[in-house]
């Protein structure tokens, strides 16, 4: 058998162990990776990975986020350890987020599959429309 079929028989196996003993706390895999993965999370983590960035800028840059789902979304990124706030002692306090030590070197992996789609992305678009052609 092929290592890497191996390797993922035996990631699968410590997935659903974990879902089995007591949920998502328990599987490394989706523990770690559900929030990098969310809609907005990869658009915000690329952007932390060029500076940090004050609140309303992050906003300005993703126009489409509505600010309650920003909030949210940075603050799961903050509570996995990606990202750092820092509130700054103005009239009226301002706040700036970056990215943690643990979010630059979760970026350098998450880098890789941003290029990936990025390339691939006319390639996944014609592969889509053939199979929805195929099967409509």
């Amino acid at each position: 058998m092929d290592a890497r079929v191996a390797s993922a028989r035996q990631k699968i196996e410590i997935y659903r162990a974990g879902v089995g003993e007591g949920g998502l706390a328990n599987c490394p895999i989706r523990s770690v990776v559900q929030n990098i993965f969310g809609k907005w999370s990869s658009l915000l983590l690329m952007a932390l990975a060029e500076k940090p960035y004050r609140f309303g800028e992050l906003r300005r840059l993703v126009p489409d986020i509505s600010q309650r789902m920003l909030t949210e979304t940075l603050r799961d990124l903050q509570r996995d350890g990606y990202v750092h706030r820092e509130v700054f002692p103005t009239k009226p306090p301002s706040v700036e987020y970056s990215l943690t030590d643990l979010g630059r070197s979760m970026f350098d992996s998450l880098q890789h599959l941003l290029n990936w789609a990025e390339t691939n992305h006319g390639a996944v678009r014609d592969a889509r429309r053939s199979f929805d052609a195929d099967a409509g």
